[in-house]
Order: C-alpha cells, then structure tokens, then sequence
C-alpha cells in the first residue's frame, strides 16, 4: 500500500498508567481499575476466548467449503489478551471524558461493518467493543481541538504502522510528512492521548502488571480497507514511551523507521 493513501478513519492515541503495584492495588484476578470501575482477569480471559472459538470456527467452515484443512496457526486468531485490555481501559476513560463534556455518542458503527478487516466475527462481544470504541473516538475528535504536529509524534504513529505492514518502512521524516499530508490524525491522536491520561490520572488507573504495556486501539483507512493497530504511549511533547517511563523520552530519542513491509 503506497504511503500517500492513508487517511484517518479514526484517531490514534495512546496513555500511561501506573501498574497495581504502584497504587497499592494488587489483585491477582483484577486486570484493571478505573476510578470505580473494575475489570476482571476472568473477564479479559473470556472475550479473548470467545474470539479464538468463533474464529476458528470460521475458519474451520470456510476452509471445509474449499476442501482444505487449516492447520493450528490458522485457526489462532492475532488478538491478544493486551488488546482486550487496551480495548477496556480505552472505552472506560473515553466514555468519562464523553460525559464530562456532556457529549452524546450516536451508535452507527456495527461489528458487522469491522468483520472483515477486523479479521474477527461480528458475533464477538470484542468486535462489539470496537465499535462503541470508534463511536466514540469519532465523537472526541470532533471536540478536541487538534494538538500541533511533532516529527515526535508523527513518526511514532509511523512506527506503530509499519508493524502491521500497512506503510512501507524505512521511510524519513520529510517522506512521512510529506505521505501523511496535514497530518490530521496524528493531531487528533495526540490531543486525544492527552486528555486520556489527564482523565486516568483524576480517576486513579491501575494495571495488573502483566498487562502494563498499555496502549489505546487505533484504527485508519486505506481507501480501501481498515488497518486496526495499537499505538504505545505518546503525549503531546515527546514521542512514544514506555509506560514506566514517568518523564518524557528527550527529542533526541526519537524512533527511526526499521526495515521495509510490503
């Protein structure tokens, strides 16, 4: 896919957060607290799961309809436990920025409209997670004003793409700003960072550390398709850092693009 064409279905952004062990909150069976609101292990085990089994069972079904046998790794879906738990945090503190606001989310997005590239069935309580999720970022990107533009930021959203083999790497800074135009989902994704770290830190978020490599589910079109990817955290000063990191990363340090993607 040529550079040139991506354009933004929806914001990318990402928070830190402190792990449980930092907030005195410790539960082995808790993945996650948000102000009052508490997500459970036990719950992130079960929208994982349910994706594996219908996924496979999709699998299974389309590959008997064409007379082949998938083997184990195509039956495996390429979601994680880390991304049921972006996907929970993400919502949660969206859903209290939204309120804060007094903004009201339409539901038009369906998990019938992410299946496909989604890569997961729209039965899935997680393909239906996604589309509250960009309900909701759709709403936030029209009210938060747009946050100046940082080679920073830029090429960690860059960074993030090239992952999934969407953009080619290896790209330079003027080549990335030149393919991603005004660069308004990255203004969008940094305004947005911004506000969900400063709502984490008035609620008081905790991560079991097992999940502390947070980051907040992004998605943007091709023209053609969705690329669904998960961005670490950035703010509006710096590039992207590890959560752990509490002061941010110098500009000096900046991410270079790695290797090439098809």
């Amino acid at each position: 896919m040529r550079a040139r064409r991506l354009i933004a279905a929806a914001s990318v952004a990402a928070l830190g957060v402190l792990s449980l062990a930092a907030c005195g909150k410790s539960a082995p069976d808790v993945a996650a607290y948000v102000g009052d609101a508490t997500y459970s292990v036990d719950r992130v085990d079960a929208i994982y799961a349910d994706v594996q089994a219908k996924f496979g069972d999709a699998v299974r079904q389309e590959a008997s309809q064409a007379g082949a046998t998938p083997s184990p790794e195509q039956l495996r879906s390429a979601v994680t436990r880390q991304d049921v738990v972006n996907l929970l945090i993400s919502l949660e503190l969206g859903k209290r920025v939204a309120a804060a606001k007094n903004l009201q989310v339409p539901d038009e997005v369906t998990p019938q409209q992410l299946e496909q590239n989604l890569r997961v069935p729209a039965s899935t309580e997680y393909a239906k997670l996604w589309g509250e999720w960009i309900d909701l970022l759709q709403v936030l990107n029209q009210q938060l004003p747009p946050a100046d533009l940082s080679d920073d930021s830029m090429m960690a959203v860059y960074q993030a793409l090239t992952k999934t083999g969407a953009i080619q790497g290896g790209m330079s800074v003027a080549d990335v700003r030149r393919a991603f135009g005004d660069g308004g989902f990255v203004r969008a994704a940094t305004a947005l960072s911004t506000a969900l770290e400063e709502e984490a830190t008035k609620v008081d978020v905790s991560i079991n550390p097992r999940y502390r490599a947070v980051g907040v589910p992004s998605v943007v079109s091709t023209g053609e398709s969705l690329v669904f990817y998960s961005l670490p955290y950035i703010n509006e000063a710096g590039p992207v850092t590890d959560i752990s990191t509490p002061e941010p990363v110098p500009s000096s340090a900046a991410p270079e693009a790695e290797g090439t993607a098809s």
